[in-house]
């Protein structure tokens, strides 16, 4: 591309001249300085259904005392009461939560923001923690971890694509559980591999290693954890994405690993319920997940090696323009003043803390809720017409 003046962006598939420095860790859990109000999507989740059948029978109710002339109470009467009576019972069910004494959970992902983020919560809650980072030896995440942390902390080396090293993990999980404890009380997976672009420029080895990561991985790891999990009567935690229900380009191999781990999630629930055992899945956004797992160091790196391993018919074919204007798209997700982890960590955290945990969690934005709901609800050829993105 022609250089323009001084104050136009480099084309993200030149070469980089330097290297964005990197912010502290401890900066990044906490998130923004002003974050957006949270909106309580679980709560909401919980509760909607409910409300909706309250209306329907105070209708009825309300219906057959007119006619029998045993009263002449309202439809809003009745409904408002068990509105109140449903919601309060609601809100004191859904607040319970389990005691964190003597109950150890594993935490996959650890090197990236939302994985330490969410380690240092539950350790901070009274859970004894073993963090699993894909590369811990020399890994100062991994020190700054163990020495901010309480003595409940292990740091692991846990790449969920070795079948090597999950072994020898479930072997130290199991040396190491707290006295008392009959197992394990949580897996979390928040391991994840962002591969981005449109299908004719990924190449195969990337396809494969985000499968290898977001599914297979975490299959095994459930494979080989589980009786841990099963004698604890404990739950599965795993991070997901709100992009298995919005169809996006640019995100097809990203959003189809996860769509099956979803899949995979929901048979398991199934399977599991019998032995007392919750799995949960947290669809996160793009925007609530800020550079949790897209940051524009890696965009801009994955960019670049895409544009270089195309062929010289497919770089005409789509051209540069086009190209860059696709993944350029996307920065708007790793610079957003929406990116607070806190809403993320919480839901996960919800999963693992709570007694009577949703089997579904969705912190999102509220545009984001929003096009889900459509993309789930509304014919497909109106929702396409409507998202042109």
């Amino acid at each position: 591309m022609v250089a323009g003046d001084v104050t136009r962006r480099a084309s993200i598939t030149a070469p980089s001249m330097h290297r964005r420095p990197s912010a502290r860790r401890g900066s990044l859990i906490k998130g923004p300085s002003n974050p957006s109000q949270e909106v309580p999507w679980d709560i909401i989740d919980r509760c909607a259904l409910p409300i909706v059948l309250c209306h329907a029978l105070a209708v009825v109710l309300s219906t057959i005392l007119n006619s029998l002339h045993i009263s002449q109470v309202s439809v809003f009467t009745l409904f408002l009461w068990f509105a109140i009576s449903v919601t309060g019972s609601l809100w004191f069910y859904h607040n319970l939560q389990v005691t964190a004494a003597g109950k150890a959970v594993l935490v996959t992902g650890c090197d990236n923001v939302l994985g330490n983020a969410l380690a240092r919560r539950l350790d901070d809650m009274g859970y004894h923690v073993f963090a699993g980072f894909q590369t811990k030896a020399g890994n100062i995440d991994a020190d700054m971890l163990k020495e901010d942390c309480s003595g409940r902390l292990h740091t692991l080396q846990l790449d969920i694509t070795s079948e090597t090293q999950i072994l020898s993990a479930s072997l130290y999980i199991v040396d190491h559980l707290p006295e008392g404890a009959q197992g394990l009380w949580a897996i979390i997976n928040c391991e994840c591999w962002c591969a981005l672009g449109e299908l004719e420029w990924v190449p195969f080895s990337v396809i494969k290693r985000s499968m290898d990561v977001n599914l297979l991985g975490p299959a095994r790891l459930v494979q080989v954890m589980l009786p841990l999990v099963r004698r604890a009567r404990g739950r599965i935690v795993l991070a997901s994405s709100i992009l298995t229900h919005v169809a996006a380009p640019v995100r097809g191999v990203h959003a189809a690993s996860l769509a099956a781990l979803d899949a995979m999630a929901a048979c398991l629930r199934r399977e599991l319920k019998p032995r007392g055992v919750d799995v949960v899945v947290v669809a996160a956004g793009e925007y609530t997940t800020g550079s949790a797992w897209l940051s524009e160091e890696k965009l801009l790196e994955q960019a670049r090696e895409m544009w270089k391993r195309l062929s010289d018919e497919q770089k005409g074919a789509y051209g540069e323009d086009y190209f860059e204007q696709a993944l350029r798209s996307l920065e708007k997700y790793t610079k957003s003043a929406d990116a607070d982890l806190s809403a993320v960590t919480r839901a996960l955290s919800d999963g693992v803390t709570r007694t009577f945990p949703l089997s579904r969690y969705t912190p999102v934005s509220p545009r984001e809720k929003l096009k889900s709901l459509l993309a789930e609800h509304m014919p497909r050829s109106l929702y396409e017409g409507l998202y042109t993105d």
